[in-house]
């Protein structure tokens, strides 16, 4: 079934749902699902609403008289259709197992998005795109090369229509020009649990601290490293014996699954953006 997903953000005010509901109750479309959220602290609503798309209404109009309807009550909107699924390009350096389980998941159908393009920094994951019939573009990089490197991606992310840019472990900072010019369109993943151990090797950080825990974050990339809005997160125990190669081989699993969630929800349009923080509306809807 097709489906509309509009993602609604506005200031709490009284009526919202009955307006904004029968906005779409008298174009004819049938809500499949809706769901919403009041942060009262600072009186900020949101709302994601899914509609069978049948058809019978046409996009651009549709997006016209809500457009319209939204200017009246200061609504931010956007949406989403799903027939139109996300284009997401794969930025890699060394490491497979965050690309890998992407590709996997794309290939299976949980993943309901294509990922044309794939950009590394080193040849070392050319076989594994070759192994899924993607594109492989070898772009090295020094600090000499960084202006270079970053215009040619992005000329390869406006060739292939890149809607999302996943950082699959790839171990490079883009510039604060490219996040801002890309903001909310690039995911990293960080082999940690921010806010702590930031930066190279947190894992052995978290032995050497000797931590019970230890966990990964998926977080839109911006200038501040490290710092961006987090999508998702998850921990796993740790034992007093594990030593700092049990921590990396569990925090790659961790990783990938943090990811994959994190991915997930965006191509399924259930991520507002709200200053620093994120609200995630529910998987299945």
């Amino acid at each position: 079934m097709s489906a509309i997903v509009f993602l609604i953000q506005c200031k709490d005010q009284k009526g919202l749902v009955a307006g904004i509901t029968s906005f779409f109750a008298e174009r004819q479309f049938n809500i499949l699902h809706c769901q919403q959220y009041t942060d009262t602290e600072v009186g900020q609503y949101f709302m994601r609403i899914k509609l069978e798309d049948d058809g019978h209404f046409n996009h651009q109009k549709l997006e016209a008289e809500f457009s319209q309807f939204a200017s009246t009550i200061d609504l931010n909107w956007s949406v989403r259709y799903s027939e139109e699924p996300y284009r997401v390009a794969l930025l890699v350096t060394r490491a497979s197992h965050c690309p890998y389980d992407l590709l996997l998941r794309e290939l299976e159908g949980e993943l309901k998005c294509d990922i044309p393009l794939i950009i590394g920094n080193h040849r070392d994951l050319e076989d594994m795109a070759r192994q899924f019939d993607k594109p492989f573009y070898h772009l090295p990089i020094t600090a000499e090369t960084k202006q270079a490197q970053e215009a040619e991606i992005k000329r390869l992310l406006a060739e292939f229509d890149i809607d999302l840019i996943v950082m699959a472990r790839y171990m490079q900072i883009l510039s604060e020009d490219f996040v801002t010019e890309f903001s909310g369109r690039i995911i990293n993943i960080h082999h940690g649990f921010l806010p702590a151990f930031q930066g190279a090797k947190p894992y052995h950080q978290a032995y050497e601290r000797g931590v019970k825990i230890i966990g990964a974050t998926a977080h839109y990339a911006t200038a501040e490293l490290d710092e961006g809005p987090i999508i998702a997160q998850d921990i796993q125990h740790v034992q007093h014996d594990n030593s700092p190669q049990d921590l990396v081989m569990m925090g790659k699993d961790i990783e990938r699954i943090v990811l994959a969630r994190a991915v997930k929800a965006h191509i399924e349009h259930r991520i507002i953006i709200n200053g620093r923080r994120t609200i995630v509306f529910s998987e299945g809807a």
